[in-house]
């Protein structure tokens, strides 16, 4: 008798470009779990319905990416204390008693930068560029590694602040536009802003990254994003792009759906070349 393989796939729109299904595929091959994943376009206005036609014909979880990560929030029925904080879900767990949301987002940048880098968070001061979805994704778990302040700076230094606020019990957070940089430095930059869409950089001043620092962009591409190129041209000892930080987000799906830990390096090499 045949074993149909369980159904998993990501949703958002676009989607042609994901390669989540590359990704889990190849998890599923190294694992040994039967399971298919594929990619589903989704219409504005479409993710409910999407979600229970999925769920309906036997699909047992789903990534969720732009621009649905809220639509997840508020369509899941129980959330995860880091999908709450982020107010977004990447992650849906599809169970006969309801639906799990969860975001695996800010635990894959960890793991990116401390487990395949080698990075230690605990102590360092930290400028998180932008105010948006990507940055309050990642924000709880940056904190739970207990550097010593995280600056969240901003072109509408409201929004920095607001965003830093909101998560303020958690460490010495602090919210701040551009302009408020000018005299500071900082050990890590991570840029979670949309400027790389358009091949830009947020106006940072010359000397905010601190010697010895690290840059990471939460974007990649098959080229150096143009924050990666600013890391390198201001002396950062590593510039890296989000493509491992989107691959072990993965693994950590991969994880609370199949409860085994894929292996993520091998992934991350076939993706590189």
């Amino acid at each position: 008798m045949t074993i149909q393989p369980d159904q998993y796939a990501v949703m958002g729109n676009p989607i042609a470009h994901s390669k989540s299904p590359h990704i889990h595929t190849l998890f599923a091959a190294q694992t040994g779990q039967p399971l298919e994943y594929r990619a589903i376009l989704v219409e504005p206005g479409g993710f409910a319905p999407a979600v229970r036609k999925f769920r309906e014909a036997g699909g047992k979880g789903l990534n969720v990416t732009v621009p649905f990560k809220q639509d997840a929030w508020v369509f899941a029925d129980l959330l995860s204390v880091r999908a709450e904080r982020a107010g977004a879900v990447n992650t849906l767990i599809l169970e006969p008693g309801g639906v799990r949301g969860d975001n695996t987002d800010g635990m894959g940048l960890v793991r990116d930068l401390t487990v395949n880098h080698g990075y230690l968070l605990a102590g360092r001061r930290i400028l998180l560029l932008g105010a948006g979805g990507a940055a309050r994704g990642i924000l709880q778990p940056l904190l739970v590694e207990k550097p010593t302040q995280l600056v969240v700076a901003n072109r509408t230094a409201d929004k920095a602040l607001e965003l830093a606020l909101r998560f303020s019990d958690l460490g010495r957070v602090s919210g701040y536009g551009f302009a408020e940089l000018a005299g500071r430095q900082f050990d890590l930059i991570i840029n979670a802003t949309a400027a790389g869409l358009s091949d830009a950089v947020p106006p940072l001043p010359e000397d905010v990254l601190a010697p010895d620092g690290w840059c990471y962009d939460l974007m990649y591409g098959s080229e150096p994003t143009a924050f990666v190129r600013w890391g390198l041209e201001h002396g950062a000892v590593q510039a890296l792009d989000g493509l491992g930080m989107l691959v072990e987000q993965a693994a950590e799906s991969f994880h609370l759906w199949r409860g085994v830990w894929p292996e993520t390096k091998p992934v991350i090499a076939a993706l590189r070349s």
